[in-house]
């Protein structure tokens, strides 16, 4: 039967869109382990067991690779959407510095599954849903334009474009190093950036995949020749994740000693039902609202949303989100939630499950390539980010600005994402300023009665630290 997504798309153009978006998000593959693999926890143990970083890392690289492409091709069948799903960064360095340095790692991931069938079983009985469609049109919308101003602001920061200054005072960020752009890497994201802008404004097919495969070939000769090396302090300039060259062994045997490395309750006897609790909750709202304006936002450039701004198939996305957060927990990565980097393969005209199929089938083919993920560097693949974030901006049309009880809350959620680096900062923002405003006019009555929970439960959220404190 066709619909009116598969009506505007075919295998070639899901199956290039597929690849696209593997490529752009393929550095989890690289960046989650070192941050799960490189933490001791409370028993002074890396996660897999044993003290050897190089060993840690090796493992949850693999599981990185494995649990991404289940859940990914997971999504692909059930929801017939084009997200993808790996672990989540934010919940990993949440998990691994906060959480399983009070406990062991198969404790810290025990909290991880919980948090994941917790959310299912709000999904089951329809409460997700219900809250997502309890949200104005027009804040789903900014979400959405919050979204894409956070994907370009990750892709510039990810090239080292724009940094963080060395000197504590003066800006928070700034242009390249000093003010200055500095390093051939930074001009392998400038030469891809151009080369995908150009591309799609003459309407190439598969421009973003080609700029990222052109850059990547370009990378990796400039890394011959002039021997940039990684970035560190003494090498400002460096490549920012991995160096573009041919790796010595094109294949690694896996190792899959973390699945199944988690303790459901062990959390409780080490810190308590209280401390365990918030933390759940932590994880919980942190995915809950991420994956909401994400799969919204990914709908809206792929032109599936339906009048009331709300994506085919709702439910099916939101179970195996569900799922995939607590298979993350289970196989020992952090949750896996959805990628708001799929928009690239949207941007190479994505519009069913195919896509999603194909960038799995490419997560489980890492697991015995690794070696050859790392050939990408950051600066080839987020130039594509950037595109997609001007792409989902346009979207900002639709937001009437002369209605302050929309345009307040939209301008938050809008520019908290990026300034805070968080996607569930700038829904949160949105939901109280919204349900606030709304109380100051005296239209309290108009505000779904969902949204005064979903705020409140986002008031706890911001204050979680002094509530902790308090309770514990």
């Amino acid at each position: 039967m066709s619909t009116p997504e598969t009506e505007r798309s075919n295998l070639r153009t899901e199956a290039i869109a597929g690849i696209t978006t593997f490529f752009t998000m393929a550095y989890i593959v690289v960046l989650n382990p070192l941050i799960i693999g490189t933490v001791k926890d409370g028993s002074g143990q890396l996660i897999g067991g044993g003290t050897d970083p190089a060993a840690s890392i090796a493992k949850v690289a693999v599981a990185t690779a494995l649990v991404a492409g289940v859940v990914t091709i997971l999504m692909g069948v059930v929801a017939n959407f084009p997200l993808a799903l790996a672990t989540g960064l934010g919940l990993n360095a949440f998990i691994a510095f906060s959480v399983a340095t009070k406990m062991t790692w198969a404790d810290a991931m025990g909290l991880v599954v919980l948090e994941g069938l917790i959310i299912l079983i709000l999904v089951l009985t329809g409460f997700r849903k219900a809250v997502f469609e309890a949200v104005p049109l027009q804040l789903k919308v900014a979400i959405s334009v919050g979204i894409g101003l956070f994907i370009a602001f990750i892709g510039v920061i990810d090239a080292g474009f724009v940094r963080r200054p060395g000197a504590p005072t003066g800006p928070p960020v700034e242009l390249g190093v000093g003010g200055n752009l500095r390093g051939w890497p930074v001009l392998i994201f400038v030469v891809g950036l151009i080369l995908i802008v150009s591309l799609y404004a003459r309407k190439v097919k598969g421009a973003i995949l080609i700029g990222i495969l052109a850059s990547t070939v370009l990378a990796i000769i400039v890394e011959a020749v002039v021997n940039v090396g990684a970035r560190t302090a003494d090498n400002p300039g460096g490549w920012g994740l991995s160096v573009p060259k041919f790796p010595d062994s094109w294949y690694t045997k896996p190792n899959f000693d973390t699945l199944g490395e988690f303790s459901l309750f062990g959390s409780i006897e080490k810190i308590g039902v209280v401390s365990a609790l918030l933390l759940v909750f932590t994880l919980m709202l942190a995915d809950f609202f991420d994956t909401m304006g994400t799969m919204t936002a990914i709908g809206a450039e792929a032109g599936l949303l339906d009048e009331d701004g709300i994506p085919p198939n709702t439910e099916r996305i939101l179970v195996v989100d569900s799922l995939a957060a607590a298979a993350g927990g289970a196989g020992g990565v952090s949750s896996n939630t959805a990628y708001i980097e799929s928009a690239s393969g949207v941007g190479e005209g994505a519009r069913t499950g195919i896509a999603s199929i194909v960038t799995g089938v490419l997560f489980l083919i890492t697991i015995l390539l690794a070696p050859l993920v790392r050939i990408i560097p950051s600066e080839a693949a987020v130039p594509a980010l950037v595109l997609v974030g001007f792409l989902m901006m346009q979207q900002v049309r639709e937001i009437d600005w002369t209605d302050l009880e929309i345009a307040i809350p939209a301008f938050l959620t809008i520019v908290l994402m990026p300034f805070t680096y968080s996607i569930s900062v700038g829904i949160g923002a949105g939901f109280i300023s919204y349900v606030f405003i709304k109380l100051v006019l005296g239209k309290a009555g108009s505000v779904h009665p969902l949204l005064w929970g979903v705020a409140a439960a986002f008031v706890i959220y911001f204050a979680i630290d002094p509530i902790t404190r308090l309770l514990t």
